[in-house]
């Protein structure tokens, strides 16, 4: 009988658990996932202008279709089966559920109209369901993006380019009209600390000085001449790339482009100023003192009408499970959390990486599951299908995902490569059509 696995959770952490398990051959695999369409955040978290990135779906829709792997979709763990039935009927279930919420900057009025948290934002423009109905009100002249990483990169990116720019991008279509209708002209990305700290990689850095409307704004008061510092080779070289690209930008002048994105390092939102609405951003001037940010008492603010803060990714308590409140984790030892048990990605270790640092994760969770387990004793699909089957749940399945993907593309107005269905009634929709 083969080792039964459930995986809660269809991203790169789910996925690259699922690869690994195939090299045994001797495992059954059941990929459960809240959408009816499955790769989690590279569907919706990538950004749109980044289709390179967004090809790894290949790779796993390729595992999906595996003859041990089952994709099942539009089924919610703790709504439409519990964790502790899913383990009763698994012989291990692996938490690959991510961290999709956003954590606070923890200032007064941040609950204002024209704050909204990256993760809610980035969903909005990547027609994430969860986030279709945002509406956020874009039209101010300026907003202020808090966070120094690539998700601020990105953000700002997609708020400035044009539309010729994003013609090729899977870019929501609501979303396109909204941006392409917003009177936005000025961002500024807010870093904490300084630009030697900044986590963006040079890359995404880069773009922002080859946008066609909008020049990179940088004040060179606040570039060090050299990185200084106790860094690991491959860190000391990005931050010398960043650092270059960096210089170029200070010296770009505003080069007649009627948008700019500012870099202001060394600040600390202390509260969102306005009255029901956001009107402005409040400041401190900070300093950098063994990596920590400190205050320097200097006060100053930024006009804006919209504010987005990118400081981070949390997860929430899963029934059933063990939650780390601070953390905001499931507490694990090498992703073991309890016997048959396992945690994989950012539910296990917290927010940070890129896509590919998932597969070590899903790696290390294969090897225990095939430590711990020797044989397997539970039933796994055929009791999960009756289970979803007894409780009317619409599941979906790969070929479902293969469905909507079609239609999408279909649907598409060129160079896009698709047009994406934002709402899990209409992507159910085209199931009932097909």
């Amino acid at each position: 009988m083969p080792i039964t696995v459930a995986i809660v959770g269809s991203g790169p952490a789910g996925f690259y658990t699922a690869d690994a398990l195939l090299k045994d051959g001797g495992v059954q695999i059941d990929i459960i996932d809240k959408l009816p369409t499955p790769f989690g955040l590279i569907r919706a978290g990538v950004a749109p202008d980044h289709q390179t990135t967004k090809k790894i779906q290949q790779k796993f829709e390729t595992v999906a279709l595996q003859g041990s792997v089952r994709y099942f979709g539009n089924v919610e763990v703790g709504l439409d089966i519990s964790l502790d039935e899913l383990r009763g009927m698994y012989d291990a279930v692996v938490l690959a559920c991510g961290a999709p919420f956003d954590r606070k900057m923890g200032v007064p009025g941040e609950d204002k109209k024209g704050v909204y948290g990256s993760a809610a934002f980035v969903g909005w423009y990547n027609a994430h369901p969860d986030f279709r109905d945002l509406d956020p009100d874009l039209g101010a002249k300026s907003a202020c993006i808090v966070g120094v990483g690539n998700v601020a990169i990105d953000i700002a990116r997609v708020l400035l380019k044009t539309a010729e720019e994003m013609a090729d991008t899977d870019l929501s279509n609501y979303a396109a009209q909204a941006i392409q209708a917003s009177p936005l002209t000025d961002v500024y990305i807010i870093g904490r600390r300084g630009p030697i700290e900044a986590k963006f990689s040079n890359v995404e850095l880069r773009e922002m000085g080859r946008l066609e409307t909008c020049v990179p704004q940088v004040n060179p008061a606040q570039l060090p001449a050299a990185v200084e510092g106790d860094w690991n080779s491959r860190d000391l070289r990005l931050k010398e790339r960043n650092l270059a690209t960096l210089k170029e930008f200070a010296e770009c002048g505003r080069a007649n482009k009627p948008k700019a994105v500012h870099f202001v390092f060394y600040a600390s939102p202390v509260e969102v100023l306005g009255d029901e609405r956001v009107e402005g951003l409040h400041l401190e001037r900070t300093r950098v003192v063994d990596g920590r940010s400190i205050g320097t008492g200097e006060m100053f603010d930024i006009p804006c009408g919209l504010v987005i803060p990118a400081v981070g990714y949390r997860s929430i308590p899963m029934a059933g499970a063990p939650f780390d409140d601070r953390a905001c984790i499931i507490p694990n030892e090498d992703g073991r959390v309890a016997a048959g048990l396992y945690a994989v990605g950012w539910i296990k270790r917290g927010p940070s990486g890129v896509i590919a640092s998932n597969r070590p994760d899903g790696v290390v969770a294969a090897e225990h599951i095939l430590q711990d387990i020797v044989s397997g004793s539970k039933p796994g699909r055929a009791l999960l299908e009756k289970h979803l089957v007894g409780g009317n749940v619409r599941m979906t399945d790969i070929t479902d995902w293969q469905t909507i993907r079609t239609a999408e593309e279909a649907a598409a107005k060129a160079p896009a490569p698709r047009a994406k269905l934002a709402t899990i009634a209409e992507m159910l929709a085209v199931l009932d059509r097909a």
